[in-house]
């Protein structure tokens, strides 16, 4: 649904708490105005949630928060990144794509982007110890996967001579001053050449270029999740964990009472990280040994 043009996204049946579509680079500039034009939208919101937009991250607005965060790489250009901000290793890993013959080329939207992004993303069922939920692509969903926020998007390929084998898509906020990489991915049979280090590489180029002054890489950790290999990548690519301020506002109240007893977080993030690490590690086990019985059973 659109709310004074702006897309709003509405999750849950019981608790219904809503968003801007795309809230790490999309930021209602003025709150208690969209408040109002929230309450009188005629679908029933009981909580809207939102960040604060950097490089502010001391709380400036009147209604409850908890202290969000965010990988955030600030950028001035790209030679002080390259030799200030990261280290040997993520140099090598850039310089390697290219000696195995990876390009790296900014790509305009239409269907030869979008049939690469079904390619990546079709590659294999099994992410980082998971279930992909993008496996099985269709060439409609990767359009309106991808397809989003066009008139201030950047779309970056790595190419291996025609084949598109990793892409990112950078999205900047309305003031063009930040950028999130929305969508960041690579072959997984193609690793050993580091495209996605390249990828990052080539981000950073983007937006020296366009005097965007901070990228932002989703979330440096999340929920009670201790650190992981996403997060070192992240850290040793230059980007830091920055706290800024997540505004929940109560509209019903049912949203009121929810945000009182912490019906606001999903279970999950709720879980004892003890409890929450043992079941990843479990769940990765099951499905390698899943993938490995399908690959062997398709052989």
């Amino acid at each position: 649904m659109k709310v004074r043009g702006q897309d709003i996204k509405i999750q849950g049946r019981l608790l219904r708490i809503a968003r801007l579509d795309g809230d790490k680079y999309t930021f209602p500039e003025n709150p208690g105005e969209f408040l109002v034009h929230l309450r009188g939208c005629g679908s029933r919101i009981d909580i809207f949630t939102f960040l604060q937009k950097l490089p502010d991250t001391s709380p400036k607005y009147p209604y409850r928060f908890e202290m969000d965060n965010l990988a955030v790489l600030p950028v001035t250009t790209f030679d002080n990144w390259w030799n200030n901000q990261i280290r040997s290793y993520p140099r090598n890993r850039a310089r390697q794509a290219e000696k195995h013959g990876v390009v790296m080329r900014e790509v305009p939207y239409g269907e030869a982007l979008v049939s690469g992004i079904c390619g990546i993303y079709n590659e294999t069922r099994v992410r980082q110890g998971k279930k992909f939920p993008h496996y099985g692509m269709t060439l409609i969903r990767a359009r309106q996967y991808a397809g989003t926020f066009l008139d201030r998007s950047v779309y970056i390929g790595a190419f291996l001579g025609d084949e598109m084998i990793g892409f990112v898509k950078l999205t900047m906020d309305e003031s063009r001053r930040q950028a999130d990489l929305v969508h960041i991915l690579s072959m997984a049979k193609h690793r050993d050449k580091a495209p996605t280090n390249a990828l990052i590489a080539e981000a950073v180029k983007a937006c020296a270029k366009r005097n965007v002054s901070y990228l932002v890489y989703e979330n440096f950790t999340y929920g009670n999740k201790r650190g992981d290999g996403l997060s070192h990548f992240k850290e040793v690519n230059g980007f830091q964990r920055v706290n800024t301020p997540r505004y929940y506002v109560p509209l019903t109240l049912i949203g009121g009472i929810a945000l009182h007893l912490g019906l606001h977080h999903r279970l999950a993030d709720r879980i004892p990280e003890s409890i929450a690490g043992r079941f990843r590690e479990l769940r990765k086990l099951w499905y390698e040994r899943r993938f490995q019985a399908s690959m062997s059973a398709e052989n």
